[in-house]
């Protein structure tokens, strides 16, 4: 494992991790991977830890990724429902933090849809604070997940070509993959239709192009991206069929890429808009790779934000 004190009190970008302690995260992962092949998948290491979920959006992989990982490690769990909160009698966001804050949990998992709201928090409780997804900002854990499964693929991140091809606009993914496989020496492409490209995408350091061929072609991953049509504020493409017709990912197309190129998506998946369906469950997906390796980066993340390493003397 990567020799490097882990300094963090919160994840809430990986613009805050250097590259050594993203490699720590992900050598972490490597050894908590091996206790979902257990007959029993539970290790003692964060007994007595308290960890809160809060979830303000939607989520199935994210949500339950995190309480399966808090439940492999023992740690006591409590699942915030903001429907149910004191948030629907008016109550701020703040003062609902400070009263979770007062039951003196060690993590506080959040997921909400606008930006910033993570960091806010993080600055006004002395638990850890990882941020599960905060709008079409960031989403740093689904980042370290794609690496660590892109790593387990391919051997290694340095070098590598990267295509990210769909809603760059929408997506919270795609910040967080930036910043993390710039990071690590990657070389990445993103693609879509020029309403769904931020301005000045390139500035994040990639290369944009506006051809789903041309972005994968050479590429050793493709990574495809759900329309994020609950975000859009006006009609970004004419219709669906015509959007898969330009940007779907086939198997014909999937020809411009390397001929070892790994699939992947971060989901939800809608197929025949942003991939075809023999092609997510074809041999070169990793998709489902992805959701299983959630769990060990989310445990490894768990694992380092609340101190245990250190309390381990590791």
């Amino acid at each position: 494992m990567t020799e490097i004190a882990w300094q963090q009190k919160d994840l809430l970008s990986i613009a805050d991790l250097s590259a050594a302690e993203i490699q720590l995260v992900l050598d972490t992962a490597s050894s908590f991977r091996e206790v979902s092949a257990r007959p029993v998948k539970k290790v003692p290491t964060l007994r007595g830890k308290t960890v809160i979920n809060l979830f303000f959006e939607p989520s199935t992989r994210t949500r339950s990724s995190f309480e399966i990982a808090e439940k492999r490690l023992s740690a006591d769990s409590l699942n915030f429902s903001a429907s149910s909160s004191g948030l629907v009698k008016g109550e701020s966001l703040v003062d609902t933090a400070l009263n979770l804050q007062a039951m003196a949990p060690d993590l506080i998992v959040i997921r909400h849809g606008h930006p910033g709201v993570p960091r806010m928090l993080a600055e006004r409780v002395s638990a850890g604070v990882i941020n599960a997804g905060d709008g079409a900002w960031g989403h740093p854990t689904q980042a370290l997940l794609d690496a660590f499964t892109i790593r387990e693929e391919k051997g290694k991140l340095e070098g590598l070509k990267v295509a990210m091809v769909g809603d760059i606009a929408h997506s919270r993914v795609v910040r967080s993959n930036i910043e993390l496989l710039n990071t690590m020496g990657a070389e990445v492409t993103v693609a879509g239709p020029r309403t769904m490209m931020p301005v000045a995408v390139e500035t994040l350091g990639v290369r944009a192009v506006y051809s789903l061929e041309e972005a994968i072609r050479g590429a050793d991953v493709v990574m495809m991206l759900r329309v994020q049509l609950e975000r859009h504020k006006k009609v970004m493409f004419p219709s669906v069929r015509e959007y898969f017709q330009l940007f779907g990912l086939t198997r014909e197309r999937l020809r411009s890429a390397k001929r070892d190129a790994i699939v992947m998506h971060p989901g939800p998946m809608n197929r025949g808009v942003e991939i075809a369906s023999d092609v997510a469950d074809g041999s070169r997906s990793v998709i489902l790779e992805q959701v299983a390796n959630g769990v060990a980066v989310r445990m490894a993340v768990l694992y380092l934000l609340s101190g245990a390493r250190q309390e381990a003397g590791a």
